[in-house]
């Protein structure tokens, strides 16, 4: 049986969809999956951080890199909100995958098989809806910290850690926050790809993984091209006063 770190043993309940009629069973999947996803991208679109700006009077769309994401909520608000919104965010991703298990596996008594399936496209989802939300002219974050929650709801423990292990080690031997992004982005599908190997994933979740890496590098490719030109900004500390 395939096992997530969190994705609870599906029970043995495949008769719900052998029971029913091709025509029926057909449309209750496409019901599932349409729930699944339209829960995860309105959980994904919640903007953290853009509400967090508005608390302190700061449109984030305009400050920084005019991304609502963690990251610059960290550089303009500070420690505490970006913080907060980090942990948030990755709330979020995490709450979107499990809401699409629970959906799947309690509500439809679907198989393990659709359960997963569900919470692939509750990942899916969760992250479509934080980068592009619609109650911001789909202009969001760039997905870190949701992916961040997502791997560990939907990937086993190891992966979550080895992509952590990566950001912590690229961030502060470089103090480019960026750089640590995109090697977590790709440490998901290496970490992802090794676990299957060992037997604890499989195929839709390993290509789930590239597609959620491909889609960082994507909306990271102004960091790119600031690093290559030399001018991108690292994360300093700020300097106290002095007494």
């Amino acid at each position: 049986m395939i096992q997530t770190g969190l994705l609870p043993r599906a029970k043995s309940s495949a008769g719900f969809f052998l029971r029913r009629s091709a025509a029926t069973g057909i449309s209750s999947l496409v019901t599932l999956y349409l729930i699944a996803a339209l829960q995860a991208y309105l959980l994904g679109s919640i903007p953290w951080g853009f509400l967090a700006g508005r608390i302190q009077g700061v449109d984030l769309r305009k400050q920084g890199s005019g991304s609502t994401g963690a990251t610059n909520a960290l550089r303009i608000l500070g420690k505490k909100w970006g913080y907060t919104v980090f942990a948030l965010d990755a709330f979020k991703g995490w709450l979107a995958v499990m809401v699409a298990f629970i959906i799947a596996e309690k509500i439809y008594s679907a198989p393990q098989a659709i359960v997963i399936n569900a919470g692939v496209l509750g990942a899916i989802f969760a992250m479509v809806g934080h980068t592009y939300p619609v109650w911001l002219r789909f202009q969001g974050g760039k997905g870190i910290a949701t992916a961040a929650g997502i791997m560990l709801a939907l990937f086993p423990p190891p992966v979550f850690a080895f992509g952590l292990l990566v950001w912590l080690t690229l961030f502060y031997s470089t103090r480019y926050v960026s750089v640590a992004s995109l090697g977590a982005a790709v440490a998901l599908p290496t970490g992802a790809v090794s676990m299957w190997v060992l037997g604890q994933g499989d195929p839709l979740r390993t290509g789930i993984a590239g597609v959620m890496c491909l889609l960082a590098i994507w909306r990271h490719k102004s960091n790119i091209a600031r690093l290559f030109a030399g001018t991108e900004k690292r994360f300093e500390k700020k300097a106290r006063p002095a007494s």
